[in-house]
């Protein structure tokens, strides 16, 4: 069973089925989430996505963006990035796509293959050493071989198998939100981002394939964050406060807070543990090692980790804690590049202290070197010798 209906559990639903298990994906929205922040697909990620037999349609739901400018407050060009720089890993990767997007493309995949439950949650979980027992909030009980939490940053379950999130969440001290907006701004194939160094705060706006509408995003710094990621109300409230008087188009972009229909907000903060199991419950996705958006790499280490666990699992015979182990091995250092790399850019946006030093430069060689191992730093085994029922798509 998996935990978890937007990215990482359908990607790890389809690698199990292919495997040859049976699989259940609970959710405990009433269905999927649309909207949602743009995420990339960069690196071995890609090839993940080939070997899924999904690279048509996930290309055909991109956004399409073919660039962004930085601009000052009177929308003045500072800078310009093009999709096509990196040969497409750039600032603004080739395949870049709405997070809901990618989760309907995902359970359009395995709809057919995969019982999906929504409207529920895990409300109590025992294990021994041949399977789990799961109760349902609904009040369903059920017994399976294996249980794998892909529930996000707040997961439910990493919770309720390995303790209270306060021992594995790091709060990097930014604050992310996102929402739809009518397209007034004339937005066409490109991003336009305003940062004010002097607060550490930003506004954009970006192109998504409804030519109506945007998507825009604040960013602003916060030592603290004790919001509950569930009051949106609240949430919106802070929003209003923290980005008044940013400046350039943010007012306008305000007036929309109120009417869209896919307002996300919550901290930027990494998860690290020990181990990403115990027993026959392990953790896929940000639930296990959330990098956090400023990576840039929480959609690759999602999809690439489904392709590990799913076949480490099979090559292991479905002992779980060969399985787990493998996956982990394969996984860890690849998952601490893309932290370094969101830690690094959470620390680039930080407002300079007065009277501060100047922050060194950069180690372009070694930072060059970093980004290579958080893009394709893992190797993808072919998994010879195990089950594989072949892509659907």
């Amino acid at each position: 069973m998996v935990a978890g209906a937007s990215i990482a559990g359908p990607a790890l639903a389809h690698w199990l089925r292919r495997r040859g298990a049976a699989v259940t994906v609970v959710e405990r929205a009433p269905g999927l989430r649309p909207g949602g922040q743009a995420v990339d697909a960069r690196g071995v990620t890609k090839e993940v996505i080939v070997r899924m037999g999904l690279d048509a349609p996930v290309r055909a739901a991109r956004t399409r963006t073919a660039g962004a400018y930085t601009v000052d407050a009177d929308g003045t060009v500072l800078e310009t990035f093009s999709a096509e720089d990196d040969g497409g890993d750039g600032y603004i990767s080739e395949i870049e796509i709405l997070r809901g997007d990618l989760s309907q493309v995902l359970y359009d995949d395995t709809r057919d293959g995969v019982e999906y439950v929504f409207g529920d949650r895990i409300a109590e979980l025992t294990q021994d050493a041949d399977g789990v027992d799961v109760v349902f909030a609904g009040g369903d009980r059920r017994r399976f071989d294996l249980v794998v939490g892909a529930d996000g940053l707040h997961s439910s379950l990493r919770a309720m198998v390995f303790g209270p999130r306060e021992r594995f969440v790091r709060h990097l001290g930014l604050v992310l939100a996102f929402y739809s907006v009518p397209n007034e701004f004339g937005l066409d194939r490109w991003l336009i981002d305003h940062q004010d160094k002097e607060s550490g705060r930003s506004a954009s706006l970006r192109p998504i394939r409804d030519a109506t509408r945007a998507m825009a995003m604040f960013s602003f710094p916060a030592a603290d964050f004790d919001v509950d990621h569930r009051d949106v109300e609240a949430q919106k409230v802070l929003l209003r406060e923290r980005v008044a008087g940013l400046g350039w188009l943010t007012p306008r972009i305000l007036a929309h807070l109120d009417d869209t229909p896919d307002f996300y907000l919550d901290q930027v903060a990494q998860v690290v543990l020990e181990r990403w199991s115990s027993g026959r419950v392990g953790l896929l996705g940000d639930a296990a090692f959330c990098a956090s958006p400023m990576s840039g790499q929480g959609t690759g280490l999602a999809l690439v980790g489904a392709y590990l666990l799913a076949g480490e699992l099979a090559a292991a015979g479905w002992d779980p804690a060969a399985g787990f182990a493998a996956y982990e091995a394969r996984m860890r250092s690849f998952v601490e590049a893309n932290q370094e790399i969101g830690r690094l850019h959470v620390d680039s946006l930080a407002a300079a202290e007065p009277g501060a030093e100047p922050a060194p430069e950069p180690d372009m060689e070694a930072l060059t070197a970093l980004v290579e191992r958080a893009l394709n730093g893992v190797e993808l085994p072919d998994y010879a010798g195990v089950p594989d029922s072949g892509a659907t798509a």
